[in-house]
């Protein structure tokens, strides 16, 4: 019987120098049905004039940059495969990093989306930010990682080398069962960068499926590769995308409490920005209310899958890591949350 087909899909804007420097380790890859594609968010540079030396990968040209969420979102509408493995161009992978994944998504065909263990290119016996060994949220709706809690990132001791139900998988190098990504329609193209995944993942678990993580596949991803740490685009992002996040996927009677207790943290930590000199950061979060609060009287793309209560999905934190990681200065995942390691 043949193994299922995996379409790499790697979505590039502006990543020449990263393509040449990893895609070598890509098509190393030892997965033999694989097709491996570069979708170009319409780069300015030259991505697509660098990508004639790699005769082997297709090339898909998108006529503006869409964004991470949209652009993908484009692209696999004409991409056919069983499994799309969505890879971040500034990703190094071993050599059998698909093989260990496939395998646990065929075996359990209830699980929509996997990550592999995602270490940092820079230093490579410690986590990277971008989903390290599986993604977790907080009853807040705050996300952090098995191996990263907010800028803590843990070193590698093979502590989360179980495969686990988390649940969010990293969008640095996500596997996603092809019919069930188109099932809950794919990403959410407002977001355009950040929480998309997250996003994604729980519509997935709101439509039955389960998320996992596969450390027995092993990447390492440099991180920042778009929009640098810091930058106020990627912090408005951030916070818009979460409470926005937050307003499609809970049940009534959760956002009634969790929406002003989050508006009421994210504005302390604007404040305590502008009062430490991050008046970029400070003004970014503000601007990421006002336009939350404009995707309310015009979007139409809010969730349609019955929400349930954040207690009955699989990856939930039932406390609040800004308490945990601030005030009790716990700093690991393993001290936050000690069950389900």
């Amino acid at each position: 019987m043949a193994n299922p087909s995996v379409a790499i899909v790697i979505l590039n804007y502006n990543g020449r120098n990263f393509l040449e420097k990893f895609l070598p380790s890509v098509l190393a890859s030892s997965y033999s049905n694989k097709e491996i594609i570069v979708a170009d968010n319409c780069s300015t540079d030259d991505s697509v004039e660098v990508l004639k030396q790699f005769s082997s990968v297709k090339v898909l040209l998108l006529d503006k940059n869409y964004g991470f969420a949209e652009g993908y979102n484009q692209a696999l509408q004409s991409i056919t495969a069983d499994y799309y493995v969505l890879l971040n161009s500034d990703v190094e992978v071993t050599l059998q990093w698909i093989e260990p994944v496939i395998e646990i998504m065929e075996n359990n065909k209830k699980i929509a989306a996997c990550q592999p263990k995602v270490l940092s290119y820079k230093e490579k016996s410690y986590f990277e930010y971008a989903g390290a060994a599986g993604g977790w949220i907080d009853s807040l709706g705050y996300p952090f990682s098995r191996g990263r809690v907010f800028d803590e990132h843990e070193k590698d001791f093979g502590q989360y080398n179980d495969n686990a139900e988390i649940f969010w998988a990293t969008g640095a190098a996500m596997f996603v069962s092809a019919s069930a990504f188109h099932e809950v329609k794919g990403f959410d193209g407002f977001f355009f960068a950040h929480m998309e995944e997250i996003d994604l993942c729980w519509r997935l678990q709101l439509a039955g499926y389960t998320i996992m993580s596969c450390p027995a596949s092993v990447v390492y991803h440099v991180g920042g590769g778009t929009l640098p740490k810091g930058n106020e685009k990627k912090v408005y992002l951030n916070f818009r995308n979460n409470i926005i996040m937050l307003l499609k996927n809970l049940p009534a009677n959760e956002k009634l409490w969790k929406i002003p207790l989050r508006f009421f943290l994210d504005i302390l930590f604007a404040f305590k920005n502008l009062f430490t000199g991050y008046s970029a950061s400070f003004v970014a979060i503000l601007q990421a209310y006002l336009s939350v609060i404009k995707w309310g009287f015009t979007s139409k793309s809010k969730t349609t899958l019955k929400k349930i209560s954040m207690k009955k999905l699989t990856g939930v934190y039932e406390g609040a890591i800004v308490w945990d990681y601030f005030i009790k200065k716990k700093k690991r995942f393993s001290e936050i949350v000690k069950k389900n390691l």
